[in-house]
C-alpha cells in the first residue's frame, strides 16, 4: 500500500530542516574569508548600495541578495550568507525529486530513500556545503542547474503541458544566466534532445524520441529565455546613479559588454600546458573522492554504468558532468574547483540511482535497511568534513577591517591591494557606513578608466592623477591627506604615513 500524501511530503521536509540546521550551525555570522569566500565583501556591498559587482555583474544574485538583506535578523553579511543556505537547501530538494521520481521500486515505498540518499550525498558534500555557509553565487547557481535538469527530466515532461514547460525552461535558463554565465554550458539541454508525448492504443502515455527540432517549441523557449536575460538591464540602470561599487560602468555599450562577458578573466581560459591539465585532472578526481568517499564513488559509477537506461536524466547529467568538468579543468584560476559543483550534483544523483539498483537486487525485507545504511554512510562522511567547511568561527575579515578602521588617521587615503583587503573595506566603508572621512582606493583597479571615474563620483574632492594612476602620484596630488597601505596575505599588513603637507611639483 502506498504511503499517504502527507507522509510522502514529510521526507523532503525532514531533508530541508536537517540540511538547513547543518548549514546554520556552520554558517559565518559575519563577513568571512572562509572557503575561498573573499568575494563576499564585493557582492554584499554591491547588493546593499545598488552597485555593480565584479564581472559578470551577477544582476539576479544582487536582486535576490538585496531582498535577504532586508530581513531583520543578524548582521548584513549574515543575511546575505543566509541566501546561500536557502538556495542550497532548495537545490537539494530538487535533487530529491529528480532521483525519487526517476526510480520505480517494486513496492513503490522506497523511492523516498533513493531521493534522500542523492539529496544528502549532494547537500553534505563538502564543496556545496562550503558554499552554502558564505556569501557567493555558487549555491544559487546549483539551484538553477538542478531546476533546469528537473524541467528537462522525464518526470517533468510527463507532468506539465509542453507550452508551460517551454516557458518555464526558457525563463529558468535566462534567469540562471543572470546569476552565472557558465549556465551557457546547459544550452544543449534547453535546445536539443526534444521529446514528445505519444498515446498508445491502450491509452498509456509513453515517451518517444524526436531528434529534429520542434521550431515552435524552440521559439517559445528562446522568447522566455530573453525575458529572463532582461535582468541584465538592471546593470546600466544601476550605473546611472554612480554607485560606489560600479565595475565597468555599464552605462556605455563598451562597459556593458566588458562587464557581462567577463573580458577581464578571458585570458585565463584554456591556456594551460598538458602537464598542468593532467595535474588539475588528478586534483579534480581527488575532490570527487573527497565528496563521496571510495564507497560512494563505486556506487555512483554503478548507478551510471550498470543501471544506465535511456532517459533524459541520464543523458543530461552525463552532459553536465562532461561540460563542467572540462570547463573547471580549463579555467586557470585558484578557485576553479567551485565549477565542479554541478558535476558533484549529477554524481550524487548517480549515487542515489546506484543505491536504488542495489536495493532492487536485495530481498524486499532488507531494502529499507540497506537504504538507511547508505544514508548513515553519508552522515558519517559528512562528520569528517565538518571542521573543513565550518565558517562559524572565521573572524579574519572582521578583525582585519576593524584594525584598518582603528589605525587609519582621519581623512586618510587607504590604498588596498588584493581582493581580500579592498572588498573587506568596501563592506565596512560603503555597506556599513563606517569611517566616511577616509578614501578607499584599490591599487589593482587604478589603471581602469571606469574605476577612476567611479572614484571621482564617490569622492569629488579627491584630486586624481590622470594618465599616471599610481599611489605615489595620488599622494602627491592630495598632500593634505595621510596615506595607509593595506594588504592581507597570511597576516594583516597595515602601514600608515602622515600627510606630506605640501604639493609635489
Amino acid at each position: 500500500m502506498r504511503n499517504p500524501a502527507f507522509i510522502k511530503l514529510l521526507y523532503p521536509i525532514i531533508l530541508a530542516i536537517s540540511l538547513l540546521a547543518v548549514y546554520l550551525t556552520t554558517m559565518a555570522p559575519c563577513l568571512t574569508w572562509a572557503n575561498d569566500g573573499s568575494d563576499g565583501g564585493d557582492l554584499i556591498t554591491a547588493a546593499a548600495t545598488g552597485g555593480i559587482a565584479h564581472p559578470t555583474g551577477y544582476p539576479l544574485y544582487l536582486l535576490a541578495a538585496r531582498l535577504f538583506q532586508l530581513a531583520p535578523i543578524g548582521s548584513l553579511a549574515f543575511r546575505t550568507n543566509l541566501m546561500s543556505a536557502i538556495a542550497a537547501v532548495f537545490a537539494c530538494m530538487l535533487v530529491y525529486i529528480l532521483s525519487s521520481r526517476f526510480v520505480s521500486s517494486p513496492d513503490g515505498n522506497s523511492n523516498w530513500l533513493v531521493g534522500l540518499i542523492s539529496a544528502y550525498a549532494f547537500g553534505l558534500s563538502p564543496l556545496l556545503w562550503s558554499q552554502a555557509v558564505i556569501t557567493e553565487v555558487y549555491a544559487l547557481h546549483a539551484l538553477f542547474v538542478a531546476l533546469i535538469l528537473y524541467l528537462a527530466s522525464d518526470h517533468a515532461l510527463l507532468k506539465f503541458p509542453p507550452k508551460t514547460l517551454d516557458r518555464a525552461s526558457g525563463l529558468a535558463f535566462g534567469l540562471a544566466m543572470g546569476n552565472h554565465i557558465t549556465t551557457l554550458l546547459l544550452l544543449p539541454i534547453l535546445l536539443f534532445s526534444k521529446i514528445f508525448l505519444a498515446q498508445t492504443l491502450s491509452g498509456e502515455i509513453q515517451l518517444k524520441w524526436k531528434w529534429q527540432p520542434d521550431q515552435r517549441s524552440l521559439l517559445k523557449r528562446m522568447e522566455w529565455m530573453l525575458a529572463g536575460l532582461s535582468v541584465y538591464l538592471i546593470l546600466p540602470w544601476r550605473a546611472l546613479s554612480n554607485p560606489p561599487i560600479n565595475w565597468g560602468d555599464p552605462q556605455t555599450l563598451e562597459g556593458f559588454v566588458w562587464l557581462i562577458s567577463g573580458r577581464q578573466y578571458q585570458d585565463q581560459l584554456f591556456v594551460m600546458t598538458l602537464p598542468s591539465v593532467w595535474l588539475r585532472i588528478r586534483s579534480a578526481t581527488g575532490l570527487l573522492i573527497e565528496q563521496f568517499g571510495i564507497p560512494g564513488l563505486v556506487i555512483g559509477l554503478i548507478g551510471v554504468i550498470v543501471f544506465y537506461r535511456s532517459s533524459h536524466l541520464y543523458r543530461n547529467t552525463i552532459w553536465v558532468v562532461f561540460a563542467f568538468f572540462v570547463f573547471a579543468i580549463g579555467y586557470e584560476t585558484n578557485d576553479s574547483y567551485v565549477y565542479l559543483i554541478p558535476v558533484f550534483m549529477c554524481f550524487a544523483i548517480w549515487v542515489g540511482l546506484g543505491a536504488a539498483g542495489l536495493m532492487g537486487l536485495s530481498p524486499p525485507k532488507t531494502r529499507v535497511a540497506l537504504g538507511m545504511i547508505f544514508i548513515l554512510y553519508v552522515f558519517i562522511l559528512a562528520g569528517t568534513h565538518w571542521h573543513q567547511v565550518d565558517a562559524s568561527k572565521d573572524m579574519r575579515a572582521e578583525t582585519f577591517g576593524r584594525e584598518v578602521l582603528a589605525q587609519a588617521p582621519a581623512t586618510a587615503m587607504v590604498f588596498a591591494k588584493g581582493d581580500k583587503a579592498i572588498f573587506t573595506m568596501w563592506y565596512f566603508h560603503f555597506a556599513l557606513h563606517n569611517r566616511p572621512d577616509i578614501v578607499l582606493v584599490s591599487t589593482d583597479l587604478l589603471h581602469f578608466d571606469w574605476y577612476q571615474a567611479s572614484l571621482h563620483a564617490t569622492y569629488p574632492e579627491l584630486e586624481l592623477p590622470g594618465l599616471f594612476p599610481f599611489a605615489e602620484v595620488m599622494m602627491a596630488k592630495n598632500p593634505e591627506r595621510p596615506a595607509c597601505f593595506i594588504e592581507y596575505s597570511d597576516t594583516a599588513q597595515i602601514e600608515c604615513l602622515p600627510a606630506s603637507g605640501s604639493q609635489t611639483p
